[in-house]
C-alpha cells in the first residue's frame, strides 16, 4: 500500500482515528506519520525502564543522581549504573546502596523484609516466630491508636503462642 500522504513511499503506519461515531483511517509511510501533529510517537520500553520509573517515584523534580564517585568499594558500581542496568553488582551493594535502595524495595514488593515460603512440615516453628512479630507489629499500633482492647487481644495470643513453643520445645 502507498502513503496516501506523499503518495511515493510504501504506508507502514495505519492510523484509524474514531471522532463522533465517524471511523477515518490513514495509511502513512514513517516519515510523513512523523510530520504528523495527531500522530503521537510511543518509545520503547524495558524493563529497565519501569524499574527506574520505581526508583524515581516520589520526586517532584528530576531525581538527583548520585555522584559518579561515590561507588561500591567491592565491585565499583554506581547507583546510576545500578538504576540504568536494573541489576546490582554484587551482595555489598545492597549495603552500600541500602538508603536508596529501602523505598524502591519497598514500593515494589511491599516490605524490605523478605517473606519465602516455609515448608510446612519442618518450618512450624518460623511460621509461628513470624506470626507473634505479626501480631507484635500490629500490638504496637494498637497501643498508637489507643485501641486497648485489641491491643489485649493480642497481647493475650502472642502470650499463647510464645508458651505452646516453649511446652513444644521442652517436648524436644
Amino acid at each position: 500500500m502507498i502513503c496516501q500522504e506523499c503518495g511515493q513511499r510504501q504506508a507502514t503506519v495505519h492510523l484509524t482515528k474514531i471522532i463522533n461515531n465517524h471511523k477515518t483511517e490513514l495509511h502513512l509511510c514513517e516519515e510523513c506519520a512523523r510530520q504528523r501533529e495527531d500522530f503521537i510517537q510511543i518509545p520503547s520500553f524495558s524493563v529497565n525502564d519501569l524499574l527506574a520509573g520505581f526508583m524515581d517515584l516520589g520526586h517532584s523534580q528530576p531525581a538527583v543522581e548520585k555522584p559518579v564517585s561515590s561507588q561500591c568499594a567491592a565491585c565499583g558500581m554506581n547507583y546510576n549504573q545500578f538504576k540504568k542496568i536494573g541489576r546490582l553488582g554484587c551482595q555489598q551493594c545492597y549495603q552500600y546502596f541500602g538508603n536508596e535502595l529501602h523505598p524502591v524495595l519497598r514500593r515494589i514488593q511491599g516490605n524490605t523484609q523478605h517473606a519465602g515460603k516455609v515448608p510446612k512440615r519442618s518450618g512450624s516453628g518460623l511460621l509461628i516466630k513470624k506470626q507473634i512479630n505479626q501480631w507484635k507489629a500490629e500490638l504496637k499500633r494498637a497501643v498508637e491508636l489507643e485501641a486497648f482492647e485489641r491491643a489485649a487481644e493480642l497481647r493475650d495470643k502472642i502470650k499463647e503462642l510464645e508458651q505452646s513453643q516453649l511446652k513444644e520445645g521442652d517436648r524436644k
